[in-house]
């Protein structure tokens, strides 16, 4: 019988898959993602379930949708109940870690793993909940602003990478710990960073790495408001974007750092990798590196997120492991998928989880071509009632009560500026697709939900923010009375014990 694998999941924060080498961007510098790619199975077409932090991430690990699960926006709490992959795999007998940022909001901030070696970099409360009761065009202090683009510079420290040198210190260091245990236990160790999450605030040698002059402006320029569909337009207005334009030299400078913190989360993955390597755990170890979502980067105008546009809501999707041999997957996948995916390849029964996605598994072996479809969901700030997404072959359908229908033909219209549902050629497509939709959602039902759920969370909110404070952001504790030579063992006894995780004492969660 084989043993199931060892377990790395890698991810970054807001980095779209177009912005990487391994799919065809020829500016960015990310050689230890390219060698990865290399190496490994790239999916070219895969997608987030949902184009915003935390939807994202929690239905990556829940393998259900976004509304199955109620991760309508970045202050929904995913419930303690609520099986993810890190449950399953520690079920099963793995050993499950978390190092960095997930957006977990609620009291839980653990949902299965045993251990988390870093606090969040954002807030775990209910602050963020947007309201679809607002007038249109009314916006919340925390939407976005082109600040953040203006921010775009060189520094030696800023939050994003202070936070994520920590987040890669103590993971290389949970590797390093992890090779002197007996390997009993297969081990789950999510590496989730920060970059290349806006603003861009980069060290100088990363900034170095790129000619300003040479970054290309976006492919497609700002389209004129007459011409842009609705979402696209209450993106541009929730953020401000219209009415303080970017000059030329604005958005390169822009561009300039994301490219440049792309390089630097590049050199992070390097470390993990190096590290796997010098450890001996390489050969026994799934790599597993995507992103929660990507990032518009200027294209028509638009950045950040929140959309179904590809630029927003395709994600770089590479695996290495045991077994698995270099080869491009083109068809569709999702993230949901993902969960799924890891339970078959570990072994690892999965009753209860009610996985809504498909086991890559026999894409990566490369003995079937994958699900070819990838479903997502918007609930959040932008909308006033749900968006949701089918991806299937070549062909992207966008649905949102009140806006138009959006088909594109991804294979003939790469830039998405078409809209074949508003053409006679495409609306019999379209309605097919329509009708699927209304099979697969109830969209009026699922928008009173998220309506119950705002109200909700606005009065909880409230509640408190007045008196005392009792904040659900994680804390990491380490026990130093169990971290190198301590009088409770002999000198030199159980190499592994000199920096147990966490600082637990060295038999604390065995099995």
């Amino acid at each position: 019988m084989t043993a199931p694998p060892n377990i790395l999941l890698v991810m970054a924060d807001q980095l779209a898959a177009a912005h990487l080498p391994a799919y065809g961007n020829a500016t960015v510098q990310a050689p230890r993602l390219s060698q990865l790619a290399r190496e490994g199975v790239v999916f070219e077409s895969a997608y987030c379930a949902s184009p915003l932090c935390a939807p994202s991430r929690f239905s990556l690990l829940a393998g259900r949708r976004p509304s199955s699960i109620a991760a309508y926006d970045n202050a929904a709490e995913l419930t303690a109940g609520t099986p993810t992959i890190a449950h399953v795999l520690r079920a099963a007998g793995y050993e499950t870690t978390l190092a960095g940022k997930m957006h977990f909001v609620g009291p839980d901030q653990l949902h299965g793993f045993e251990e988390r070696l870093t606090t969040d970099v954002y807030p775990s409360d209910f602050d963020w909940t947007p309201d679809w009761r607002l007038p249109a065009g009314e916006r919340l202090e925390w939407y976005h602003n082109t600040t953040s683009l203006l921010s775009s510079r060189v520094t030696e420290a800023a939050m994003q990478t202070d936070y994520d040198d920590e987040v890669c210190f103590r993971a290389v260091q949970k590797i390093r710990d992890l090779s002197l245990r007996d390997g009993t236990r297969p081990f789950f160790l999510t590496v989730s960073f920060t970059n290349p999450h806006d603003p861009w605030e980069v060290r100088q040698r990363y900034w170095d790495l790129y000619d300003e002059r040479a970054i290309a402006l976006p492919a497609v320029g700002r389209i004129p408001r007459a011409e842009a569909d609705p979402h696209s337009l209450r993106l541009r207005d929730m953020s401000l974007l219209d009415q303080r334009p970017l000059s030329d030299e604005e958005v390169r400078r822009a561009r300039h750092g994301y490219y440049a913190a792309i390089s630097y989360l590049d050199e992070r993955v390097g470390e993990l990798l190096d590290t796997l390597a010098a450890t001996g755990l390489d050969g026994s170890t799934l790599v597993l590196f995507t992103a929660d979502h990507g990032e518009l980067l200027g294209e028509r105008g638009l950045w950040y997120k929140m959309s179904f546009l590809e630029g927003s809501a395709r994600v770089p999707l590479i695996a290495r492991g045991p077994g698995l041999s270099p080869r491009r997957v083109r068809g569709p996948v999702s993230q949901l998928d993902l969960a799924a995916t890891l339970a078959d390849l570990a072994g690892a029964p999965a009753d209860g989880a009610a996985f809504e996605g498909t086991s890559l598994a026999g894409a990566l072996s490369g003995s079937s071509p994958g699900p070819g479809e990838a479903l997502g969901e918007y609930l959040a700030e932008g909308v006033s009632s749900p968006q949701v997404m089918i991806r299937r072959g070549e062909h992207k359908y966008i649905r949102c009560p009140g806006d138009p229908d959006l088909l594109y033909d991804l294979a003939a219209d790469p830039l998405e500026l078409r809209n074949l549902a508003a053409e006679p050629e495409g609306q019999a497509l379209a309605a097919a697709f329509r009708a699927e939709c209304d099979e697969r959602w109830d969209l009026a039902q699922l928008e009173a939900r998220v309506l119950e759920s705002q109200r909700a969370r606005h009065l909880v909110a409230r509640a408190l923010a007045r008196g005392a404070y009792a904040p659900w952001d994680f804390q990491p504790f380490s026990d130093a009375s169990y971290q190198y030579v301590r009088s409770d063992a002999a000198l030199g006894e159980r190499p592994g014990r000199s920096r147990p995780a966490g600082g637990l004492p060295p038999s604390a969660g065995a099995t």
